[in-house]
């Protein structure tokens, strides 16, 4: 099931030194010394018409923590314990702010990136444009 709508995905290798600095600090932040990495860095090209599903991301590829550096757009992000549909919370991911998922909201809760016209925070309007986000993850264990 494609659990993205207007969206271009790819996984990256190499960064220049900037951007290979930028991700030293995430991985620094976002994840325990020592735990492995996965490898390749997803990079997510939203369009303000698009938006993701609801999901957990699958334990075959994916360990405890998935960080993501949300860039050109801000956006909410919906959380919602799969458990009890009715326990849920938005979030408010500003452009060029990381959001960092895990253990217990990794695995219990869905993620979504709301779609533009349903992009409210506090009952005020996120429009939505273009949205790129670079996710790192650990390898599941």
């Amino acid at each position: 099931m494609n659990s993205t709508i207007g969206m271009t995905e790819t996984e990256r290798l190499q960064w220049g030194s900037v951007c290979a600095g930028v991700l030293a600090r995430v991985r620094a932040i976002a994840f325990q010394a020592g735990s492995p990495l996965l490898g390749p860095v997803h990079v997510l090209d939203l369009d303000k018409t698009g938006y993701i599903k609801p999901h957990v991301d699958s334990v075959k590829f994916c360990g405890s923590t998935i960080a993501g550096l949300s860039l050109l757009s801000d956006s909410v992000m919906r959380l919602v314990r799969e458990e009890r549909t009715a326990d849920w919370v938005d979030l408010f991911l500003s452009r060029r702010s990381l959001y960092i998922l895990r253990d217990d909201v990794r695995f219990k809760f869905t993620h979504e990136i709301l779609k533009d016209e349903d992009s409210f925070f506090s009952g005020h309007r996120v429009p939505r444009h273009r949205r790129i986000s670079v996710i790192c993850r650990n390898l599941p264990i």
